[in-house]
């Protein structure tokens, strides 16, 4: 066993002994199925369970969360987005850092980033409309 093992099970064992697991919520009881771990290998969900619980959240869901509002920012009014240019800006800025967390697959990612265009274009365009 390695150095920081052994120390971590001490660490654990002394906690035990002091009786600071007793009260915790759900003692007993099994640990609850995750539906969203599913397609995750059953040898790394420990390990993405400890990743969510610390509040980790991988780069590329960061990401992806970021596209979204910027998505949301070209559908705005442009006094209330900043600017078009600026979402525009921020959207290509967005999708070429995801493209380099991915791999650098780049010919999806502008792709992608076409479909969205030219979906906020036809949002834009019918919004102006209904003016």
């Amino acid at each position: 066993m390695l150095f920081l093992e052994r120390l971590a099970e001490e660490k654990i064992q002394q906690a035990m002994a002091r009786g600071d697991f007793d009260n915790l919520p759900g003692k007993g009881k099994p640990i609850p199925d995750e539906k969203d771990m599913a397609l995750v290998p059953q040898e790394m969900r420990v390990a993405y369970r400890l990743m969510k619980n610390a509040g980790y959240v991988p780069e590329e869901v960061r990401l992806l969360r970021e596209i979204e509002e910027a998505a949301r920012l070209l559908e705005l009014p442009e006094e209330e987005a900043g600017g078009p240019r600026e979402a525009q800006a921020r959207l290509q800025l967005l999708m070429c850092r995801l493209g380099e967390v991915r791999g650098g697959n780049l010919a999806l990612e502008d792709r992608y980033y076409r479909l969205i265009a030219a979906r906020l274009a036809g949002i834009k365009a019918a919004g102006a409309e209904g003016q």
